[in-house]
């Protein structure tokens, strides 16, 4: 119980950029004064918060404020994804202090992987120059389908030779910091609560295009993962998506030459690149690849926000990178015109603030996440 309230504490005040004091801390947690001065002690004794400034409220004594240390603890993300593996470093605030990235190897040896993935993640820390006891953990962004107890990949698409691998176990062993895994989609959307552009967001669709795409999802406040951590598929919706899938059409429709043939998941990069270019540049082909995919995901969204019933509508990933602009122009005015999506409320649809990282950043967000947000679950007995 003392652990769930500090993480109340800590999350109301992460939640105002301009500090709460104690008083406020009372009012908007519903906790005693005395609970909340002792934990706001424990927290500026550990170096957690700190005493920002004054609130002047009229008359009487001012009310001094409080805020999180963003430097005071780390965490380490790392996403898995077929085309790069990326690894970031990133603070209490969510924000990237380091990070690196490497095309994905080929051959499927994972344990030659895990172990290349291990020695960046020493290496970003190393290199960082904070101490290892800053560092509350890993956690990893992996595509679908896990295993999210057991801490397993499970034949992901696009990566041959993973089958049924225990990468977080793996990466723990080999880093010495404890880690967790979820799908890269979950992560996104996690991330995007604790940094990104849906903070204020209690009711989230986030919607991932990179080598492959997905729906991260958050209902009340709450990220939904389902049974077995896989939630967030988008087929069924006819909204799913491949990067290597949209170069070939573009290949067999002569929008592309066959020099931009995939033999590789890295491959897509260069043909996509190629095809927002030509859209951009008028080409009608191109342009009309480009607008299918967006009919197909924009219905996907607004049916899943129906559904939902969420305010916000976020898009990401490095495939979105490279077309956001012109699929946003389709995708936008679908979810306006939409009966269902806004019949009470408005939809804000909007781009990432967070780049082309997101799963990466979202996987350290995990690890914030589970150690300093309130966790209502924690409060159950074994």
């Amino acid at each position: 119980m003392a652990d769930f309230n500090e993480s109340v504490i800590l999350d109301a005040i992460r939640r105002h950029a301009d500090g709460l004091s104690r008083v406020e801390l009372a009012q908007a947690t519903g906790l005693s004064a005395q609970t909340v001065s002792n934990i706001t002690r424990r927290l500026l004794d550990q170096g957690v918060a700190r005493e920002s400034g004054k609130q002047h409220t009229g008359s009487g004594k001012p009310r001094t404020l409080l805020e999180v240390v963003p430097s005071s603890r780390y965490a380490v993300g790392v996403h898995l994804d077929p085309a790069v593996i990326t690894t970031v470093l990133v603070d209490l605030a969510g924000t990237v202090v380091a990070q690196r990235s490497r095309q994905t190897p080929s051959g499927g040896d994972t344990d030659r992987t895990t172990a290349d993935m291990a020695a960046s993640v020493s290496a970003l820390v190393a290199e960082s120059g904070i101490d290892d006891a800053r560092v509350l953990g890993l956690g990893i962004a992996a595509p679908g389908p896990i295993d999210a107890e057991a801490g397993w990949v499970v034949d992901p698409p696009e990566l041959p030779g993973w089958g049924r691998y225990p990468l977080r176990d793996r990466l723990s062993e080999a880093t010495g910091f404890p880690a967790l895994l979820d799908k890269d989609v979950t992560a996104a959307v996690v991330a995007e609560r604790w940094a990104g552009a849906a903070t204020d967001s209690r009711n989230l669709l986030f919607f991932y295009l990179g080598t492959g795409s997905g729906m991260g999802l958050a209902v009340e406040d709450t990220v939904l993962r389902g049974v077995s951590g896989n939630a967030g598929e988008v087929g069924g919706l006819g909204a799913s998506f491949s990067a290597r899938t949209l170069v070939d059409e573009a290949i067999a429709l002569g929008a592309l030459g066959t020099e931009y043939t995939c033999l590789d998941p890295a491959d897509a990069q260069r043909g996509l690149e190629r095809l927002a270019a030509l859209a951009a540049a008028g080409d009608v082909a191109a342009d009309g690849i480009i607008e299918r995919l967006a009919i197909r995901v924009g219905r996907g969204v607004c049916a899943a926000a129906t559904l939902l019933d969420v305010d916000t509508v976020v898009f990401g990933g490095p495939v979105w990178q490279l077309l956001s602009d012109r699929l946003l122009t389709t995708i936008e005015p679908m979810v306006a015109r939409s009966p269902f999506v806004r019949p009470t409320h408005p939809t804000t649809v909007t781009s990432t603030t967070l780049g082309e990282n997101v799963a990466a950043i979202g996987a350290a967000a995990l690890v914030l996440d589970r150690t300093l947000s309130a966790q209502p679950r924690s409060l159950l007995l074994a």
